[in-house]
């Protein structure tokens, strides 16, 4: 066992893995956190006397990382598995969405369209192999495949409205990930079942906390990393709070983007790398409503009048008693100035919009709402992505740096932070 020391810069899912696994290997890790909690964007808040995450999440059958995580932590009988329904709010209707039948019902796209769309959902479940999407741009494949028809209704607002001048940019192979991940987590054709943690991720975040300060992990937060020293070859510490902090070992965990700003003195072609790496940015709202906006967990949504892709009722996943919980999440590159509108522009809007899908809702209903933001919220993964990426360990003795850019193809999630996270702390203490 060694006891060495090694710095964690921040304390995401993917921040905690690392130090998890660190602690596992008998390696004591120092975890670097700006914010004054742990989990970044899985990290819950006080919404009216009510502990939720900031952003929705939720579980998927598929996801093995996490699952494995829940049995080690002794958290399994905390986990619950539901049958959800997802929705469509077009042509200014609420429509059934998700399952053969509803394809079939759906009012507004051609039956040669539905059949497309239908075959091509279905052969992305199927399909293991993602390296042959890994070099193809996502709308002219989704456009070959389920035509253009099923494109401008299905999939054209998905694009618009969370890549905005960024939608011909994208990687087919991320895409598929994303289909794969919720067609695979079915219990039949017509049955989509997903998962929620009882007391939500805190409950994962403050039990893989407990047991990574038990094994003599310590946690800095409100302390952001100034700056990681390197001395000749190799890193020697790190800068926080205007305090040196000596470390052989660092593993940095924060969006990409930051790194400019932490390691000034990288080489010019890492920096050029990591400068060059794109991002969208999110305002999520959260509102707690007194009815029920739909039986749906997901929405999607193609309406002229929303600047939205769709919306998660969250408590059609996990019940909270009479409280009905949303999320609406509005994505824009982060230079893009509809960020910069305040607050009450997005709770205007939200609150128009869940008013048009359901008439019933009047501004009685409105218990409380809320706004989060997060600047480096999703990489826009382009075709050959991970080739664009310099190797998790840099030229640097001792450092290595990684976000969720490097589980391309698989989309940003809690079971995929904690799993790269635990395999890189592997590769750190090789």
């Amino acid at each position: 066992m060694s006891g060495e020391r090694i710095a964690v810069i921040g304390a995401g899912p993917m921040g905690l893995g690392v130090a998890y696994q660190l602690v596992q290997q008998g390696y004591v890790p120092v975890i670097f956190e700006s914010d004054d909690r742990v989990g970044g964007m899985t990290a819950t808040f006080d919404f009216g006397a009510l502990d939720i995450e900031r952003y929705y999440h939720f579980h998927c059958i598929s996801d093995s990382a996490f699952l494995d995580m829940l049995k080690e932590l002794h958290l399994e009988e905390k986990m619950h598995w539901v049958e959800t329904c997802m929705g469509y709010y077009y042509q200014g209707k609420l429509q059934e969405w998700g399952n053969p039948l509803a394809l079939l019902r759906f009012s507004g796209l051609g039956m040669v369209a539905k059949f497309r769309y239908g075959l091509h959902a279905f052969l992305c479940t199927k399909r293991t192999d993602w390296k042959p999407l890994d070099h193809i741009e996502a709308t002219g494949w989704i456009k070959r495949w389920a035509g253009n028809e099923a494109y401008d209704v299905l999939w054209s607002k998905l694009f618009e409205y969370k890549f905005y001048e960024y939608d011909q940019e994208l990687s087919a192979a991320w895409i598929w990930s994303r289909i794969r991940r919720i067609g695979r987590s079915r219990s039949n054709l017509f049955h989509e079942k997903l998962g929620y943690l009882e007391g939500g991720s805190s409950t994962l975040l403050q039990s893989m906390k407990s047991f990574i300060e038990r094994g003599g992990g310590e946690f800095l937060l409100c302390s952001s990393v100034e700056r990681v020293n390197i001395t000749g070859s190799s890193v020697d510490g790190v800068y926080a709070g205007g305090k040196f902090y000596p470390f052989n070992k660092i593993v940095s965990t924060i969006p990409l983007p930051y790194i400019l700003e932490i390691i000034p003195d990288l080489p010019a072609d890492l920096r050029q790398a990591f400068s060059s790496v794109k991002n969208i940015a999110v305002v999520c709202v959260i509102v707690k409503l007194k009815k029920q906006v739909t039986s749906n967990f997901w929405l999607n949504v193609n309406d002229p009048a929303m600047d939205i892709p769709g919306l998660v009722e969250y408590t059609n996943l996990r019940p909270l008693g009479d409280q009905h919980i949303v999320y609406v999440p509005f994505y824009m590159p982060g230079e893009h100035p509809k960020y910069q509108d305040n607050d009450e522009i997005f709770l205007k809007k939200v609150a128009s919009y869940l008013k048009a899908i359901n008439p019933v809702i009047t501004d009685e209903d409105f218990i409380r709402m809320h706004v989060s933001r997060y600047r480096f919220a999703q990489p826009v993964c382009g075709p050959g992505y991970l080739d664009t990426l310099p190797p998790a360990h840099l030229p640097v003795n001792g450092l290595w740096v990684a976000d969720t850019s490097y589980y391309y193809p698989e989309d940003r999630g809690i079971s995929e932070g904690i799993g790269y996270g635990r395999e890189l702390a592997k590769k750190v203490v090789q």
